[in-house]
C-alpha cells in the first residue's frame, strides 16, 4: 500500500500511486493532487474533457448532476464542505451542502475573486455550520485536516491567550473565530475529516459546488 502524506497547502491526507513513485525515485510529495495543480496556477478543464497527467492530475470540474450520476458511495448524512482558490492565492469558491438520508436537505456556496485555499475551506465550513437546525446532531464533514486540527486543537488554546499565538498572528483570525464560535456554540455537531476525492458522492458534489464559479452551471 502506497505511503500516506499530508498536504503541506490543506492538511488532507493523499497518496501517490506507486507507478508515480517509481518514475520518480527519491520524490518526496507535499501536496496533493489539487493543492499541487493551484500552486502551478492551472485551471480546472471543461467538464468531461481531458485526462489526468503529471504525477498529480487535474480537476474533474464536475457539476453537480454530473456528480450525482458518477457517484454513489461514502456518508449519507451530515454536511459537507470544501474550498479551493485557482490560483493560491487568486479566485477561489466554497460550497456545503446538508443531507440526511441521502437527499438533500440545504446547500449553500459562493465565491471570492480574491482569497486563499484556507480561507475558502474555513468560509465554508461556517456556511454549513449554519445550515444545520440547532439542537439537530450533526457531523461536518471536511477534507482540509488542517481546518480540523485549527478549531479542534489550536483554537482553544488560542481563545484562552486572547486569540495569539506564541509564533505569531493566528492566520485568518476573522474566519477562525467565527468558525470557533460556532464550534463552541454548537456541541451536538461533530466536525470530522473526510478523505478528498476518494468517490464519497456528497464531498465531491461540495467540490462540485466550491468551482461553480468556473462553470456556466453548477
Amino acid at each position: 500500500m502506497p505511503d500516506e502524506h499530508i498536504c503541506v497547502e490543506c492538511g488532507a491526507a493523499f497518496t501517490v500511486p506507486d507507478s508515480v513513485r517509481e518514475k520518480y525515485p527519491g520524490w518526496v510529495p507535499t501536496r496533493c493532487r489539487r493543492c499541487h495543480a493551484k500552486s502551478k496556477g492551472r485551471k480546472s478543464p471543461a467538464a468531461g474533457s481531458g485526462t489526468p497527467k503529471g504525477p498529480f492530475g487535474v480537476e474533474e470540474n464536475l457539476t453537480v448532476a454530473e456528480v450525482l450520476e458518477k457517484y454513489t458511495e461514502g456518508p449519507t448524512d451530515g454536511v459537507f464542505t470544501d474550498g479551493s482558490a485557482s490560483p493560491n492565492p487568486g479566485p477561489g469558491g466554497w460550497g456545503a451542502v446538508y443531507v440526511r438520508d441521502g437527499e438533500i436537505v440545504a446547500e449553500d456556496w459562493g465565491h471570492d475573486p480574491e482569497t486563499t485555499n484556507n480561507r475558502m475551506e474555513l468560509t465554508a465550513l461556517i456556511a454549513g455550520y449554519d445550515l444545520v437546525p440547532e439542537g439537530v446532531p450533526t457531523t461536518v464533514h471536511t477534507d482540509s485536516r488542517l481546518a480540523v486540527d485549527t478549531i479542534t486543537k489550536w483554537a482553544p488554546t488560542w481563545a484562552q491567550q486572547g486569540w495569539r499565538r506564541k509564533s505569531g498572528p493566528v492566520q485568518n483570525l476573522d474566519l477562525v473565530r467565527a468558525l470557533y464560535e460556532r464550534a463552541v456554540a454548537r456541541p451536538e455537531i461533530t466536525l470530522k475529516w473526510i478523505k478528498a476525492h476518494a468517490g464519497s458522492r456528497w464531498n465531491e458534489y461540495a467540490d462540485a459546488l466550491s468551482t461553480a464559479y468556473l462553470r456556466d452551471q453548477r
